[in-house]
């Protein structure tokens, strides 16, 4: 007869419940199943399925037998016991962290892909080893915390579930209110597979300056990138990411299209520089002045169709080797015709969660490198990146003018048009250094410095000390950084080799790769933790509903909800009417920066675009003819080949609006919600509430229950809007550059065409006139764009506050269940205890 049996995990120490037919005759090994899903776990365990079933093959592990039981029931309540016996609570900064399990159940379980003690494959680095035990002040230990608290919650919800979904009644409100839980549970299910969170940080740097050295190190595999590949002259935009799926390396090539292909070599009067050089990498060096109906009759072009005729290729890899590597390769650089087809390349890491599961590494490249900029892709992730790392060799870090020009001419695309927190300056190859030179140097500058160590070692300390210093006198003379946006900045001296093993004069801590990878790690956590309280907090609101909606003794209960019901009604109209107020008055100062702007432009404008145009134009003017061509056939914008920023007219004529609404669009739209300006419309969100402070029930009250689950859904649908604040007011910025280049585009493709004698000066002058033609209703029709955006984002809010908390309370307030659902007054106190442990 199959029985249960309490058995403990030898790898993990963990207490689970299995059916007796999972053992091996002598009870020392247990199958596993192959479900990651909690809810088929559940059904498999209660069920007691058989160790083939589910089509994939079951793991062994081995057990420690403890004893056997004829239930279900009595094998949790053991199990519950030594759990509790074995784990007791540690202590953190004077706050109790539970790390026992806070419920019956199996919430002991490793789930496939969530083990509480790390995977099966980790990052081979040379700090790559840690304890399975963690005590509070490890730096894992938050984390896994957190993966300890939404393994629990996953495991309430799926009991929960099977609960809810056994309950028979063939009552109208009972079977509404069973399929309301069932669809919130299902969300949260939806939410947890589908939300992966994602923050984008974007690497500039020239090729040679250390880019895939780097990313190697921090990695922990070396030639993973090879030289050039990140950062590699070519016109791919490369990332770097996760591999979350599989233990596989993969990347994902995404090639254009061959309607794109033909637009760009169709004209052969005005092609630009890049345009020649892709159209002869792929058909040779006679192809420039071809048609596109002569290079169709090139044999090679039928090899480019057939090439094309799909926009995505992908390579994977099972390990990671140098025929992956050049596979890659191929791809991204100048060495193959491949290359003028790629859109972009995304490669994707196994087993490096702890570093890369919510971040991706994306290659912006900077001055000198080739045009890599296809549209505006270019464009659209800089405004995605949440931080920036200048990466520069540093022997040129402090004087080199690449860098520096570059975050200049992006601040506003990070800053007040963006997403971006941090600027990071990495100072690469600190270990390339002559000891005897740089003594000598060091001598005439009449510095001191210790040499307690090797000379070659003081020397690289030396120099990095004197790096940081200088870098951050830069940043904080820097007058774009004040007055465009608020950056949290700081400067790593890195150097890869060493931290590789191939330089012995630098310790591990002194190549500051580990800074680095603490800086990927701390992102991690810090999403894992935000996506472990939302799910938290929705699985609270649900079981807060499920106690809302019990029978309840009290005959008043009805009127009193009738009461309860109109009371929040009146303070849902009431809160959106003064979040309504609240957010005019910050259109109203929108407005007043807007006009004072308009009326800047408009007297200003010729005068600042030919500012522009003598500050780039070369002294004999020779060949500057065909960049301006360039410039207006492409809208008011071209990166010219080894420039150090991209020519952009259309942000040239948005200059003054930009300057004068700057500095309150960053407090009206900080990055950071949590930062408080006394302006940002996401500090008018959190102050939004029906709930009024003051009111209190008794905690068996269904009204107790029922405004919990009114404040856990407030909670919900605030964060979403929150974050939806910071994606639109991206738009509402960049609106201001878009209606100018609308506009302004007839103008542009009436100087573009304009040919032959003099036609350099013909074109400057439509372009002149097209502005005094334009500038009086072009400036007023962005500051209109952008207030219209700002009312539709206004009206957004309102509206999905409303509809959300208007159902919720609807649900709520409902008729009570007739069927009796199931008590979870124990499972909410359970959550209330977990959540606390959210630090």
């Amino acid at each position: 007869m199959t029985m249960y049996a309490v058995v403990t995990l030898q790898d993990s120490d963990e207490v689970m419940v299995a059916p007796t037919n999972w053992l091996s005759e002598d009870k020392k090994q247990c199958y596993w199943p192959p479900f990651k899903s909690p809810e088929k776990y559940m059904e498999a365990v209660k069920n007691r399925h058989e160790p083939s079933t589910g089509g994939k093959p079951w793991e062994k592990l081995a057990i420690l037998f403890q004893s056997e039981y004829g239930t279900y029931e009595q094998a949790k309540e053991k199990q519950a016991e030594m759990s509790e016996q074995k784990e007791q609570p540690v202590t953190q900064n004077n706050q109790v962290i539970e790390t026992s399990p806070l419920s019956p159940g199996p919430s002991q379980f490793a789930l496939p892909g969530m083990s509480f003690h790390g995977t099966k494959r980790k990052l081979e680095t040379r700090d790559s080893h840690t304890s399975a035990k963690l005590h509070p002040g490890h730096p894992s230990f938050k984390q896994n915390t957190d993966m300890f608290i939404l393994k629990n919650v996953k495991w309430i919800m799926a009991e929960v579930k099977i609960r809810i979904q056994n309950i028979n009644s063939t009552d109208q409100t009972s079977t509404e209110q069973k399929n309301n839980i069932l669809d919130a549970i299902a969300k949260m299910d939806k939410m947890d597979k589908d939300q992966r969170r994602k923050e984008t940080i974007g690497v500039f740097g020239k090729t040679g300056q250390g880019k895939s050295s780097l990313l190697n190190a921090i990695l922990g595999l070396d030639y993973l990138l090879p030289s050039g590949c990140f950062g590699a002259c070519t016109s791919v935009v490369t990332q770097v990411e996760a591999n979350l799926i599989d233990s596989n390396y993969t990347a994902e090539i995404e090639l254009i299209s061959k309607e794109e292909l033909e637009n760009e070599i169709t004209s052969t009067d005005d092609r630009t520089e890049t345009v020649i050089e892709r159209i002869i990498a792929l058909y040779g060096a006679d192809a420039e002045k071809k048609t596109l109906e002569e290079l169709k009759r090139d044999d090679k072009y039928t090899k480019i169709d057939n090439f094309l005729s799909t926009t995505k290729k992908t390579i994977s890899h099972p390990e990671f080797s140098q025929e992956f590597t050049s596979d890659v390769a191929r791809y991204i650089q100048h060495s193959d015709w491949y290359w003028p087809l790629v859109k972009s390349v995304t490669i994707k890491i196994p087993n490096c969660r702890e570093l890369l599961e919510h971040i991706v590494l994306v290659d912006l490249p900077g001055a000198g490198d080739c045009n890599k900029i296809r549209d505006d892709l270019w464009k659209t992730k800089l405004k995605e990146c949440s931080s920036v790392w200048i990466v520069s060799n540093i022997n040129r870090a402090t004087d080199d003018t690449d860098p520096w020009g570059i975050i200049q001419h992006c601040i506003q695309d990070l800053g007040p048009g963006g997403e971006c927190r941090n600027i990071d300056f990495i100072c690469t190859k600190t270990d390339d250094i002559e000891p005897e030179e740089y003594l000598e140097s060091v001598h005439h500058s009449g510095d001191q410095m210790s040499l307690d160590k090797n000379p070659e070692t003081g020397c690289i300390i030396h120099r990095n000390n004197r790096a940081k210093e200088i870098v951050k006198k830069k940043f904080e003379n820097l007058e774009i950084m004040k007055s465009k946006a608020r950056f949290i900045t700081d400067v790593f001296t890195v150097s890869s080799r060493a931290y590789l093993k191939k330089n012995p004069h630098l310790e591990l801590a002194e190549t500051e790769i580990p800074k680095l990878q603490d800086v990927l790690k701390n992102t991690n956590r810090r999403i894992n933790r935000e996506l472990t309280r939302d799910y938290v907090n929705e699985a609270k609101g649900v079981l807060s509903f499920i106690q809302s909606v019990q029978l309840d003794t009290d005959e008043k209960m009805v009127e009193k909800k009738a009461e309860v019901h109109k009371a929040l009604q009146k303070n849902l109209e009431k809160a959106l009417k003064e979040l309504d107020c609240q957010l005019d008055l910050l259109s109203k100062i929108l407005d007043q920066c807007l006009s004072k702007g308009v009326k800047e432009s408009v007297e200003q404008c010729v005068d600042t675009k030919n500012s522009m145009i003598a500050s780039v134009a070369p002294a004999d003017k020779r060949g500057f003819h065909k960049t301006l061509q360039a410039l207006y056939k492409n809208k008011g914008w071209y990166w010219p080949k080894n420039w150090e920023k991209p020519l952009d007219l259309n942000l040239c004529l948005a200059k003054h609006m930009h300057d004068n609404i700057d500095e309150n669009f960053n407090l009206i739209f900080p990055v950071d919600g949590n930062n408080k300006t006394g302006k940002s419309v996401q500090e008018q969100i959190d102050k939004f509430s029906i709930i009024q402070s003051g009111t209190a029930y008794s905690p068996s009250s269904m009204l107790y229950h029922m405004e919990n689950f009114i404040k856990t859904e407030e909670t919900k649908v605030k964060a979403l809007l929150k974050r939806e604040v910071v994606a639109r007011k991206k738009k509402i910025y960049s609106s201001i550059e878009t209606t100018i280049q609308n506009r302004m585009t007839a103008g542009y493709e009436q100087a573009a065409n304009l040919k032959g004698i003099k036609a350099m000066e013909r074109r400057e002058k439509k372009i002149t006139e097209t502005i005094e033609l334009l500038k009086h209703s072009m400036f007023k029709d962005a500051k209109m764009e952008v207030l219209s955006q700002f009312k539709d984002l206004k009206e957004q809010i309102c509206k999905t506050l409303e509809s959300e908390l208007k159902g919720s309370v609807e649900r709520s307030l409902s008729q009570t269940s007739r069927t009796p659902l199931m008590d979870v007054t124990g499972k909410i106190e359970t959550l209330e205890r977990l959540s606390k442990s959210i630090i």
